[in-house]
């Protein structure tokens, strides 16, 4: 399979397949997809590094991640990055911001590069990515979503548990009125978590009002989901988010409010990123190990490494941490 085939098969030039390939804004948007539905009818994969193999082999790995804005995602990048340059390999990035469609962009294009190993940190999935993985024959592993298979590892954490854990710490400590503040809830691991909190909400005796409000992944979007859901004038006395990123713009939001976290709010975050602890008060969350992460996926990935672990599921077990972000409500506080 070759570029003038997909030229041939979308109508268009050779240089045109090469700009959508290479993800240039001067193509239109009907072309573009155009393009694309070819590439995927002929499941077309450009040799990007076709002369700059030496001997035929690799010394690359591909990390696919849906926002490296939020420093969870860095961090299993950089762990990554660490135990691939000791083993003489070298790491290119690709960034989603959480949409599917250039997930697959991004995966084809790396494939295109000749990777000699693949990790997707993503919350998106494609439904047909894992089959088109499969037959690439090159080892993956995903982190958050993907199922184990031949050539394909999957990392994925206890989600529900943690969340059990954080729910059920604010529920000894007295409070009745809960809410959670998730962003992108209609993406496997993000709508895990939020399931988990009205699951376990629900279940609670005696028994609690709470709600829940979402918006992007990030400072502002914590800042804006905060500000959605107290301008509707319910009052949580704690609130859970889904992660510490978005936890520490939520916490911008009832300072802006002139509300004191823990005295008038408890606040929690999840991942427990540096910036949790830093944050005043420092962050109540739960610990997901991205070091050990990032040594898991290379691990699974290592080219070098004839005896790696490869189409496994392995599990990460997840971490309370209790700092001073969280206390019982006013109402159950002695005088």
């Amino acid at each position: 399979m070759n570029l003038e085939e997909v030229a041939k098969r979308a109508g268009v030039s050779t240089a045109t397949v090469s700009r959508v390939l290479n993800n240039l804004d001067v193509v239109r948007s009907a072309t573009r997809a155009r393009v694309l539905k070819a590439v995927a009818e002929l499941n077309y994969h450009p040799n990007l590094h076709a002369r700059t193999l030496a001997g035929g082999k690799s010394h690359t790995i591909g990390l696919i991640a849906s926002n490296m804005e939020n420093p969870f995602f860095f961090d299993i990048f950089r762990s990554l990055e660490a135990h691939a340059r000791l083993a003489g390999y070298e790491v290119v990035v690709a960034n989603t911001d959480y949409d599917p469609d250039r997930l697959v962009r991004g995966v084809r294009l790396m494939i295109g590069r000749r990777v000699a190993g693949l990790a997707m940190v993503v919350s998106e999935m494609d439904p047909g990515l894992i089959e088109e993985l499969a037959n690439a024959r090159i080892p993956c592993v995903f982190y958050d979503v993907g199922a184990a298979r031949g050539n394909i590892t999957n990392i994925r954490v206890d989600y529900s548990r943690g969340i059990r854990c954080i729910v059920g710490h604010l529920h000894s400590l007295g409070h009745r009125r809960l809410a959670f503040i998730g962003h992108h809830s209609s993406l496997g691991p993000t709508s895990e978590r939020e399931k988990a909190f009205v699951e376990s909400v629900s279940h609670l005796q005696p028994a609690v009002e709470w709600q829940t409000a979402a918006d992007r992944d990030g400072l502002e979007g914590g800042r804006l989901a905060a500000r959605q859901l107290l301008s509707q004038g319910f009052q949580p006395t704690a609130i859970v988010c889904v992660n510490d990123f978005t936890a520490a713009g939520v916490l911008r939001e009832l300072r802006d409010r002139g509300l004191s976290v823990p005295r008038d709010v408890s606040l929690t975050g999840f991942d427990n990123i540096t910036l949790s602890e830093f944050c005043d008060p420092p962050l109540t969350t739960i610990d997901i190990p991205r070091d050990e992460i990032g040594r898991l996926a290379f691990a699974a990935l290592d080219p070098g490494d004839e005896a790696a672990p490869q189409g496994r599921e392995i599990v990460i077990e997840p971490r309370l941490v209790l700092r001073g972000s969280t206390a019982p409500p006013q109402s159950r506080r002695k005088p």
